[in-house]
């Protein structure tokens, strides 16, 4: 298969053009449109689907095809359908046009992650359509929620409908970009991803009238230095075993990987790399705090009393809230005792084992595109939906596969950034790895 199958361009088209964008709240997403496009794009192949709402809008998208062997693993493709919001105006193309330009599918969701989730239902599709029978079950799920917890997607179905979704094995999303080692092609597995530990800070002081700011207790300003100071603050480094052994795994001279796996000086090593490569070994290396919502004021002229900090925290194994407070603290300084921590949310850091009949599966799959490839094992820094499935016993992994025309610096700058596109070759590759990846551990 040289060329992306038309259908699968058309289906992420489509995707990307439904517009379910989620902003965290209820009432946003809307990936009921995407589920009813994949609906009916599953409704000429004999499987048979189920749809699960969670909330109004919020609909879920269940396929499988049946295994002939009850004791056999199951399998489960597992997609988003939703898409984070977008600044329009910092793009070079219509972020919702979903249109094809010079061989790339431009669009938010491109990578993130509709080039799965659309070859994901196209290979299910066809392998039902081809008579395959698996030994396991063969589940396909298209989901709600993912970049905003997963409440009403991953989780949902997990409390509620386990029985439709629970698998031996779990892909999901990322990983498969093609990385230069010195011994062959690396293509990275997601294997374990860090916590989660988002949180509210309140900060008070006392309302006056804007016409007389001298001696007031404005919260805004000191919500201002707190924001400053978190976003300067540098926790303490930490090498964990997921970056070693991806480092390790690279193959590299000793003089670059040597600087990699030394906590002193990491931060002034990582800096001479490229720009989403250091943000990237960055997170891998640190619990991180990151301000990204203010909430202040309820007038021009009315001095704040109260002003509500967001913060999106990823925690390496072994932080939990305690950690979290302490590290609070210690970037606020003596601000800390202005600060009342509110509406946690919080998840552990989770992993899986690489010693699978899966993982060597999807090493014989890697190389029939990149024959001299090998799999290596790297930490997820955001979160993805694999953690509930991991939680429930499920062995998960991100994966896919990439061709060498987007770099991982560049995806590591589109996921949730500016001018997000997927190109031909790695829609195509993708949809033929996963048809054979499935025969080859299922068949």
């Amino acid at each position: 298969m040289n060329q992306a199958p038309g259908e699968v361009v058309d289906l992420i088209q489509q995707m990307i053009r439904n517009r379910c964008v989620n902003d965290g709240t209820i009432e946003s997403g809307g990936e009921q449109r995407n589920v009813d496009l994949l609906d009916a794009f599953f409704a000429s192949s004999g499987i048979e689907t189920e749809r699960y709402e969670s909330a109004p809008g919020r609909a879920n998208l269940v396929a499988r095809i049946e295994g002939s062997d009850r004791g056999a693993p199951s399998v489960l493709l597992l997609g988003h359908t939703d898409v984070v919001p977008v600044n329009e105006n910092r793009w070079r193309k219509d972020p919702f046009g979903g249109e094809l330009i010079d061989g790339e599918i431009w669009g938010r969701g491109a990578i993130d992650m509709f080039n799965l989730t659309s070859s994901m239902a196209y290979a299910v599709r066809e392998l039902a359509r081809s008579g395959f029978k698996p030994k396991g079950d063969l589940i396909y799920a298209a989901v709600a929620d993912e970049e905003a917890g997963g409440k009403f997607g991953a989780d949902h179905l997990l409390q509620t409908q386990s029985h439709a979704v629970k698998a031996d094995y779990v892909i999901t999303e990322s990983g498969g970009f093609p990385l230069p080692g010195a011994d062959g092609t690396k293509l990275p597995v997601l294997v374990a991803e860090k916590g989660i530990s988002w949180c509210k800070l309140r900060v008070t002081g006392t309302p006056g009238h804007g016409s007389m700011p001298f001696r007031t207790d404005n919260a805004l300003a000191k919500a201002a230095e707190i924001v400053k100071r978190i976003n300067d603050y540098r926790p303490q480094t930490r090498i964990h075993e997921s970056w070693r052994g991806f480092i390790e795994s690279m193959g590299l001279p000793d003089e670059m990987t040597k600087p990699l796996l030394t906590e002193e000086g990491y931060t002034e090593a990582i800096s001479a790399l490229p720009l989403g490569l250091s943000r990237m070994a960055y997170s891998c290396a640190h619990t991180t705090i990151t301000p990204t919502v203010m909430h202040a004021g309820a007038k021009l002229n009315v001095i704040p009393d109260t002003v509500e900090i967001e913060l999106d925290i990823r925690t390496l194994p072994g932080d939990g809230p305690d950690e979290v407070r302490a590290m609070i603290d210690e970037a606020v300084g003596e601000l800390a005792d202005q600060i009342e921590i509110v509406g946690v949310s919080s998840h552990e850091a989770t992993s899986s084992p690489t010693y699978t009949p899966l993982w060597d599966a999807m090493s014989r799959a890697g190389k029939r595109f990149y024959d001299d490839s090998s799999l290596i094992p790297l930490l997820m820094v955001g979160a993805t939906d694999a953690r509930f499935f991991r939680k429930a016993g499920s062995v998960a992994y991100g994966f896919g596969l990439f061709s060498r025309k987007i770099s991982m610096d560049d995806l590591a700058q589109m996921g949730h950034g500016d001018d997000e596109r997927v190109d031909l070759e790695s829609l195509a590759m993708i949809t033929q790895m996963w048809d054979g990846l499935i025969r080859d551990f299922l068949g």
